[in-house]
């Protein structure tokens, strides 16, 4: 048998030891050798290939060594179906009580000192306690060696014992959860230093040409040029300003200014500023971009509201981008105002003929850089609102 380990597998061995008439039968070898592997207990000859090279290869003995040493240490988890460590604990404590006075009863009658039947048990209940115990302390382990991982920068790694019914299964749950947090916000950590940096190169490219072109002497330092260099700086101060308000967003310090305006050219504004408008004439305009068209809806038309106009512009351009991005050719999209519930509230919503975001997803919709994939269905609804303001 462990020749056939070392070789190719049990099979080859069954396979020459097959009966002399086997011929007559019509079998072949590997014939004979299918049906010992399946005699087998465990079916494990027909997994024995897998871990097994060749006679003259050590390091085949030693990886199915391993392996099966393994499978045995895995297989010793007793204690796995309890749903309460403590209860676990306790059955390990009770075993182990009992198996002691099994032994001082055997020892007993076999005239045994005392002293040795003590330091007897003692061994005994150790090592039996270090084996079946193994289930109780092999998620720690584990998590130990993720936390090493994370520690080192890798975040993918996760702790299998989430599957577990008892205290650990949610002890793993939950750091598998807040190590696939940990994982998003690295991956946006970096989404963003590289949206940072691409967009702060463009305009920083602009200026040093044109400065250059000034010092060089290619071109003069007339006001048209010197328009140009600081429409240039202008936009790197809107991203750092962009910047810092992501920083007062993250510490909650963000400042409001409300004041009252009126909706429909405020929203108008927002669709020709985006250069998805050439006009709002009337109140039922059509404006396109490409082959995207857009509805303004406002409903009654002296609609007012009391609110942030710069915060809303940013909520509004960005909601009026993403329908656009995602709706079909020839798609239509509608910006729609109405007086909310209360008082002094504004509903806002913007919808297209998108796939929409799937139910699974919604719950993720406030979540920061959280990127949402298509509905299952494909469904033509999407809404995107902003809430009340």
């Amino acid at each position: 048998m462990k020749r056939a380990l070392w070789a190719r597998g049990v099979t080859e061995l069954w396979a020459r030891r097959a009966p002399k008439g086997w011929a007559r039968k019509g079998w072949t070898r590997k014939d004979w050798a299918r049906k010992a592997a399946r005699r087998t207990p465990g079916g494990w000859a027909r997994r024995v290939p897998k871990v097994c090279r060749m006679p003259g290869d050590p390091k085949g003995r030693r990886a199915w060594s391993r392996a099966t040493w393994a499978r045995i240490w895995e297989a010793l988890r007793p204690f796995d179906p309890y749903r309460s460590v403590k209860a676990a604990l306790g059955a390990l404590v009770v075993g182990s009580v009992i198996i002691t006075t099994l032994l001082v009863f055997a020892a007993m009658h076999s005239d045994t000192e005392l002293r040795v039947i003590t330091i007897f048990s003692i061994i005994a209940s150790l090592l039996i306690t270090q084996f079946v115990a193994n289930g109780l302390t092999a998620p720690l382990d584990e998590m130990t060696a993720v936390t090493r991982a994370m520690a080192n920068g890798d975040y993918t790694r996760r702790v299998r014992a989430a599957q577990r019914r008892d205290e650990f299964g949610d002890l793993a749950s939950a750091f598998n959860r807040m190590a696939a947090d940990l994982e998003a916000v690295d991956t946006h950590r970096k989404e963003l230093v590289a949206n940072v940096s691409h967009e702060l190169r463009t305009p920083i490219a602009a200026l040093r040409a044109v400065l250059e072109n000034v010092v060089d002497g290619v071109s003069d330092a007339d006001p048209e040029t010197m328009r140009v260099a600081l429409k240039q700086t202008q936009r790197l101060g809107r991203l750092v300003d962009q910047l810092l308000d992501l920083s007062r967003l993250d510490n909650g310090v963000v400042p409001l200014h409300a004041r009252r305006f009126e909706v429909w050219p405020y929203l108008a504004g927002i669709l020709k500023e985006a250069g998805m408008a050439k006009g709002a004439e009337s109140h039922s305009g059509a404006h396109t971009r490409k082959d995207v068209h857009l509805n303004l809806d406002v409903s009654p038309p002296e609609l007012t509201a009391h609110a942030d106009a710069e915060r809303l512009h940013q909520v509004m351009a960005n909601l009026i981008d993403n329908a656009v991005k995602h709706s079909p050719a020839h798609g239509r999209v509608t910006v729609r105002a109405r007086r909310g519930e209360g008082p002094e509230s504004l509903e806002l919503e913007v919808l297209d003929e998108g796939p929409g975001i799937p139910e699974a997803e919604r719950h993720r919709v406030f979540e920061r850089f959280n990127r949402g994939g298509l509905s299952p269905d494909g469904s033509a609804d999407g809404r995107r609102r902003p809430g009340p303001a």
